[in-house]
């Protein structure tokens, strides 16, 4: 039986038992990347060079005294020779010259550079910083816990940020204009590397963090703010919270078929199956732009069961054929019933089952995040509506206190814009029984057409009414109703 660990051991990602003491040892892949970029020893060379043989001496050196350099086979004359020699060396006349002190002592050729600068093997770098992402870790009480480098950044510069913006207001728009395209920036590289990122996450619930303390810590001890607005603002932070504990869960992935076999489909037809991890499906049809929603059951008298015109594809990631609606995310690699997007601000996919309390978490972000600048507002600029306060406040910057409860204003002014945007768009998808795939597939075919100034896509497909839609809507993730007799026939 092994030994439990100790609050700063850990089992590495080979399954070896470590401790945080030996984070920097035994590290083979940045041993050998030292290596390939270590410093040379021009005294230990030099010893080298010394017990070199004659006829190792390098060529266009002479010993001291005088001699005959040593020629190169060929059919050019000495001059010319000569000349090849230096241009091919590319030193010069003055390093061809240069001999060793002593007559006894071999020529040694100039050290060119310091650092061998030999290429790193393919997938080093990626070695050596998973290895050091492995050790970064904490003491715990059942063993150190690794810390996701990721959480860092958002905790370290949000509060450095905030507080050097509320200096002066040239420096308070300089950074809230910068901060969201480093962060738009960050997002498309991730998105482009297909990579999973806590960094989104951990900005926003740091966000809500602090600028809840900076709301009980800056505006409610000037005293203008009452009791129950303090609790009515902490009731829907809480709600929302749990609201994205909710959404953080399963969206409803499909099961993966056990063991290595590809699932049979020899029952599906030919045209049903495609090659395809993108979501595209492989039916078409006249009928299809009537296929009816096969998972809107029970509403406007739709069948419980998929109909003939409703499509379904093969996935080739996940070997298995895709219920209509499904799709493969690339970032989490497995399918999704009725997947709408892929949110990197809760590090899942949007799907059949977590879509309501997605839409439930951005309601309760936005009532929140309206209220408290509501209040902070004011209470800051008192006497003006919050509209016109958020754009001319003559006494914000009168001391430190009101300056950095008013950049936090903006700051949150910024992201709740961004928000509700998102929320904007996701209303119009379910009023028009759409998601974001779908839309994206049907911008990309050329099939939808625009709606509302581009901001919705109408397939056509789906789109039952906004009632029969909503409907569908709401009853997401429930267990299908039971067939009735007149369904039956």
């Amino acid at each position: 039986m092994e030994e439990p660990l100790c609050c700063c051991e850990y089992v590495d990602r080979r399954g070896r038992r470590n401790h945080l003491a030996a984070c920097c040892c035994d590290c083979e892949e940045l041993d050998d990347g030292c290596d390939r970029y270590r410093l040379r020893d021009p005294l230990g060379a030099s010893r080298l060079r010394d017990t070199l043989p004659a006829a190792a001496s390098p060529r266009g050196c002479r010993p001291e005294g005088g001699g005959a350099a040593p020629r190169f086979p060929g059919n050019l004359s000495g001059e010319r020779e000569r000349g090849r020699r230096q241009e091919r060396d590319g030193a010069g006349a003055r390093g061809r010259e240069r001999c060793c002190p002593g007559a006894s002592r071999r020529c040694a050729p100039p050290a060119r550079r310091w650092l061998t600068c030999k290429s790193l093997p393919p997938g080093a770098l990626e070695s050596i910083a998973d290895t050091i992402t492995d050790r970064l870790r904490v003491p715990w009480f059942s063993g150190a816990v690794k810390i996701n480098i990721s959480l860092v950044p958002p905790l370290v510069l949000l509060p450095v940020f905030l507080h050097v913006a509320s200096l002066h207001f040239l420096l308070g728009l300089i950074i809230l204009t910068s901060l969201p395209v480093v962060v738009l920036w960050y997002y498309y590289l991730t998105h482009r590397r297909k990579e999973r990122t806590l960094f989104f996450l951990s900005l926003g619930l740091f966000s809500l963090g602090y600028m809840y303390y900076v709301f009980l810590r800056e505006v409610v001890p000037r005293g203008h703010v009452e009791y129950s607005q303090v609790v009515a603002l902490t009731c829907g932070l809480i709600l929302m919270l749990a609201a994205l504990s909710r959404a953080k869960k399963d969206p409803g992935y499909l099961p993966i078929p056990a063991g290595n076999e590809k699932p049979s489909h020899q029952g599906l037809p030919n045209k049903s199956v495609r090659g395809s991890s993108s979501g595209l499906h492989g039916i078409s049809g006249a009928g299809s732009s009537r296929a009816v929603n096969g998972e809107a059951k029970g509403y406007c008298r739709m069948s419980a069961e998929q109909p003939e015109g409703v499509k379904k594809d093969w996935c080739t990631k996940c070997q298995l054929v895709r219920p209509a609606r499904a799709g493969h995310c690339r970032l989490c690699g497995r399918c999704v019933r009725r997947l709408d997007h892929h949110c990197v601000w809760i590090n899942s996919c949007v799907g059949e089952q977590n879509h309501q309390a997605f839409i439930l978490a951005l309601s309760f972000f936005m009532l929140t995040s309206v209220y408290g600048i509501t209040l902070t507002l004011h209470t800051i600029c008192r006497g003006q509506s919050p509209f016109v306060a958020l754009l001319y406040c003559p006494g914000a910057y009168s001391d430190y206190s009101s300056a950095l409860s008013f950049t936090c204003v903006w700051y949150c002014a910024i992201v709740t814009a961004g928000m509700g945007y998102i929320l904007v768009i996701q209303l119009l998808n379910i009023s028009y029984n759409v998601t974001e795939r779908e839309a994206r597939l049907a911008l990309r075919d050329n099939t939808g057409r625009r709606l509302l100034g581009g901001l919705v896509i109408d397939t056509g497909q789906y789109n039952r009414g906004l009632l029969c839609n909503w409907g569908h809507f709401l009853s997401l993730g429930s267990s299908p109703p039971q067939r009735s007799a007149e369904d039956i026939v």
